[in-house]
């Protein structure tokens, strides 16, 4: 069995993707499940995780009711505005939904890189540990010290570490040091919290002319600094395909797990997303 612990889906004219550039052909198009299941059926992809991409909660409502309509849709990350506790009840009423795993704040659009440590926001940290649903953290690496202060302060917190935490790859590509001080921080995560990190989106994070070998050392520190038990693999499908489409980066992550058993190899593709989301 195979998950793919993070893709999206979504219909441009519903008019909420503020992110997504106008003029951009790859993303702003509809993508729907129709488009997604022959890749799925391709790679031998027998569940996946959907997951937001509008700071919506009608999004959200969206996500599920193709989710009820879609067996292989096992989970669905989706959003409240942390910004007011109001949305308190959002957060109970979707808890309801048997495929609602949890939330993911679109944290790295945010200008205030400290915004996750306000005092407005704390209530939705406490929330998600009471309803024990999950937190996607999505950032930069210079958020990673704040992630790492929230999952300390609520150690109850189911968090998963999104996209490797985006390291940038492309500037490493250009001559930059763009490992170490990354590296340093998923080492902190990793030692110091029970988090996962979701095994997606280093293609791109890296430039146009890139090749495996620009991946490799990002993707082998995390696979040594969390192990196999705490790394999920995800296609970010659609957005991957900004540099590479669902095939390749399935592949490439294949080849850059292969040193390990199958046994941890599983546990990459099926078993941590499983038991960290709790998908049936």
């Amino acid at each position: 069995m195979k998950i793919d612990a993070h893709h999206h889906l979504w219909q441009p004219a519903r008019g909420d993707y503020d992110w997504m550039p106008k003029d951009n052909p790859v993303l702003n198009r509809v993508y729907a499940p129709g488009d997604l299941a022959p890749l799925l059926r391709q790679h031998a992809i027998d569940g996946t995780v959907l997951v937001q991409a509008a700071a919506t909660v009608e999004e959200t409502e969206y996500m599920l009711g193709l989710a009820d309509a879609t067996p292989w849709i096992k989970g669905v990350v989706g959003w409240v505005n942390f910004e007011d506790a109001g949305h308190l009840h959002h957060l109970k009423r979707l808890a309801a939904h048997p495929k609602f795993c949890g939330v993911r704040p679109m944290i790295q659009d945010i200008p205030d890189v400290n915004w996750m440590l306000r005092d407005d926001v704390q209530w939705a940290y406490g929330a998600l540990v009471d309803l024990d649903l999950t937190f996607d953290a999505l950032g930069f690496p210079q958020h990673i010290s704040n992630f790492l202060s929230v999952a300390k302060r609520y150690p109850g917190l189911r968090v998963v570490y999104d996209h490797c935490m985006k390291p940038q790859i492309r500037d490493q590509q250009a001559g930059q040091d763009a490992f170490t001080q990354w590296a340093d921080g998923m080492t902190q995560l990793a030692q110091e919290t029970d988090g996962c990190v979701k095994f997606s989106a280093l293609v791109t994070e890296a430039d146009d002319g890139w090749s495996i070998e620009d991946i490799r050392p990002f993707a082998r520190h995390i696979l040594d600094a969390f192990g196999p038990g705490r790394v999920m693999w995800g296609s970010d499908w659609p957005v991957c395909r900004l540099r590479s489409e669902y095939g390749d980066w399935h592949d490439m992550a294949g080849v850059l797990t292969d040193h390990l058993s199958d046994a941890d190899q599983t546990k990459i593709f099926c078993e941590t997303a499983i038991r960290f989301y709790g998908l049936a």
